[in-house]
């Protein structure tokens, strides 16, 4: 319970963030042109974060979409994971549709890697897969199978609610996984500046050559 009482406490936290950024703060980023490769070496696969418009996410996946494919030196397509990304917090139905296309892709494209994108309740989306225990309770929630887990070559997380909970990947995945927090978000961090949620442009590039690293 003291498990859930946590995860509570953040879902409010992101509830009042995002009432504020919707009211306040309208992002526009140009959307990047996915590649037609059907079976590009690596799929990058984007979760949203709350409220969040764009095709990957107009905030994080769109633009780091862009920086990736500057910087990865092999072909890459992308992927927006299909949840609702609302106020409801369904995160079984983000690791439903996370897994189910990972599996779809693995069998398709056998040599095929996977950077996984998490931004806001999307990085929450991503814990619940990869089988962080704080959100292991989700209704619905689909564990990442582990003959799925050594494709995934890099997970990129940004304004994540579990890094306030003081919660991290489980072992196997923590050496794959860049975690970035904004000075001042009250989401990942103890700040107070709701603005810095959408601040994650200056680290677009770190994460890129993070993801390069590790490929």
């Amino acid at each position: 319970m003291g498990d859930r009482k946590v995860l509570l406490s953040v879902n409010w936290r992101i509830a009042w963030v995002f009432a504020a950024l919707l009211l306040a703060v309208s992002v526009f980023v140009p959307q990047p042109t996915a590649r037609a490769d059907w079976c590009a070496d690596v799929d990058v696969i984007a979760v949203r974060g709350t409220g969040e418009p764009g095709w990957l996410g107009d905030v994080v996946g769109n633009p780091l979409y862009g920086m990736l494919q500057d910087r990865l030196p092999v072909s890459t397509s992308a992927y927006p994971v299909a949840y609702p990304a609302d106020h409801s917090f369904n995160l079984g139905a983000g690791t439903q549709d996370l897994v189910g296309h990972m599996s779809y892709q693995a069998g398709a494209c056998p040599d095929q890697r996977f950077v996984l994108v998490g931004y806001s309740q999307g990085a929450a989306v991503i814990h619940a897969a990869l089988g962080t225990g704080t959100v292991s309770w989700y209704p619905g929630r689909v564990q990442m199978p582990g003959d799925l887990g050594w494709r995934i070559s890099s997970v990129l997380l940004f304004g994540d609610p579990m890094r306030a909970a003081g919660a991290g990947v489980p072992g196997e995945y923590a050496w794959r996984t860049g975690n970035w927090c904004t000075g001042g978000d009250p989401v990942c961090g103890a700040g107070v500046n709701a603005a810095s949620h959408v601040a994650y442009g200056d680290s677009f590039v770190a994460a890129a050559n993070f993801a390069a690293d590790r490929l």
